[in-house]
C-alpha cells in the first residue's frame, strides 16, 4: 500500500484510526526516506524474560497448569518477612 500524506504545521502525519494509539519505530533510511515499523514497549524490568528461554518455559508451563485446573495449595506464610 503506498499513501501520500501531507504533514501539517507541527511535522505530525495523520495515519488514519486504523492507527490510532499504535506505537511505531521511526528510522531514517537514507535523507528523507523514512520507514515506520510497528513495536511494542516492554518495560526494562520486564526484558530479562525474554532474554530467558529457560524461564519463559516455565512461566509459560505454569500458565498451562493453571488452565488445566493442575494447581496446589500452599502456605504463603513462609515468604512473609
Amino acid at each position: 500500500m503506498s499513501l501520500t500524506l501531507q504533514a501539517d504545521s507541527k511535522g505530525r502525519l495523520n495515519l488514519g484510526k486504523k492507527y490510532a494509539s499504535t506505537t511505531f519505530l521511526l528510522e531514517e533510511v537514507e535523507p528523507g526516506e523514512l520507514v515506520l515499523t510497528k513495536a511494542a514497549i516492554i518495560p526494562e524490568r520486564e526484558l530479562w524474560l525474554l532474554k530467558d528461554p529457560e524461564s519463559m518455559q516455565a512461566i509459560q508451563a505454569g500458565l498451562e497448569d493453571a488452565r488445566e485446573g493442575r494447581l496446589t495449595k500452599m502456605d504463603t506464610t513462609e515468604f512473609d518477612n
